[in-house]
């Protein structure tokens, strides 16, 4: 297949349960499911992390969207896997499923381009902890998100409790997380879940005019802002001036500043390489 049309196996040999396509600039990668509003089953974790780790090692690759097939954005551990897992007393499989959103969640932090969580429909449990772990999230105005966890008694995970308190403050984190309750687009664009919120009819194109400006932007500065932000929570003032320092200083030396300043002089749009 191309690369505007390749597809991570999802492991069954039946189905592509992770699509990939690069294109452009921008790596779409789509959960693909939708029979089961794309929760997740077999290896789909662990290909998840292998399309965000091919996007971030592209060269020609300066966004990433995730994004669900169907009427749903992720809907988390499929409840028929688990029932199953649980009737089995298969806690190492289970354990090995969490292992596996540690790493797709760990290859999310480590990719130095933005990565976008396209929320087109419901977001539940490890689905709605995905969305948070993605840089920014646009919404369809049909979507939901929810951690959902206890309401089959286990813990939220994929970072969930790392980076929900972050976005929404602690007690807002708690009451969230306790009640199990879905939020409506409207609420989580109030709270700060949902960054952008659209009309269902205008949300595709919305996503792609939103990931076209991203693509144009500097990716060097970019990718520094993005390790910024990631560590600012764990670092005091100081540390952070520091940082800022550093990343000026390589970044004045970069081709991309002096094309926009020479742009921004010239009266024109910027052309940025990463270079």
């Amino acid at each position: 297949m191309s690369d505007a049309s390749s597809a991570t196996k999802a492991g069954n040999g039946a189905k592509d349960f992770v699509l990939y396509r690069a294109e452009d600039g921008i790596a779409w990668i789509t959960l693909n499911r939708p029979e089961r509003l794309n929760a997740f089953a077999g290896a789909m974790r662990d290909h998840l992390r292998q399309a965000v780790e091919r996007a971030s090692a592209a060269a020609d690759v300066r966004v990433v969207v995730i994004t669900g097939a169907g009427r749903g954005f992720c809907t988390g551990a499929d409840v028929e896997v688990m029932s199953d897992l649980v009737s089995r007393g298969d806690a190492e499989t289970f354990g090995g499923y969490v292992q596996a959103g540690i790493r797709a969640v760990q290859a999310l932090r480590a990719c130095r381009k933005p990565v976008v969580a396209a929320v087109n429909g419901v977001a539940a449990g490890a689905g709605a902890s995905l969305a948070v772990a993605c840089d920014v999230r646009l919404a369809s105005d049909k979507a939901s998100i929810g951690f959902t966890f206890n309401r089959i008694g286990v813990h939220p995970d994929w970072g969930a409790s790392y980076y929900l308190p972050r976005l929404v403050g602690t007690g807002r984190a708690s009451e969230l997380v306790m009640s199990a309750r879905m939020v409506d687009a409207a609420e989580a664009e109030r709270i700060g879940l949902f960054q952008r919120v659209f009309p269902a009819a205008e949300f595709e194109g919305a996503v792609q005019a939103f990931a076209r400006e991203l693509a144009d932007k500097p990716p060097l500065a970019l990718s520094a802002a993005k390790h910024s932000l990631a560590i600012s929570p764990e670092s005091d003032l100081g540390r952070m001036m520091e940082v800022e320092r550093e990343a000026q200083m390589r970044l004045f030396r970069s081709a991309d500043v002096r094309e926009g300043i020479t742009a921004f002089n010239e009266k024109r749009k910027a052309v940025f390489r990463g270079e």
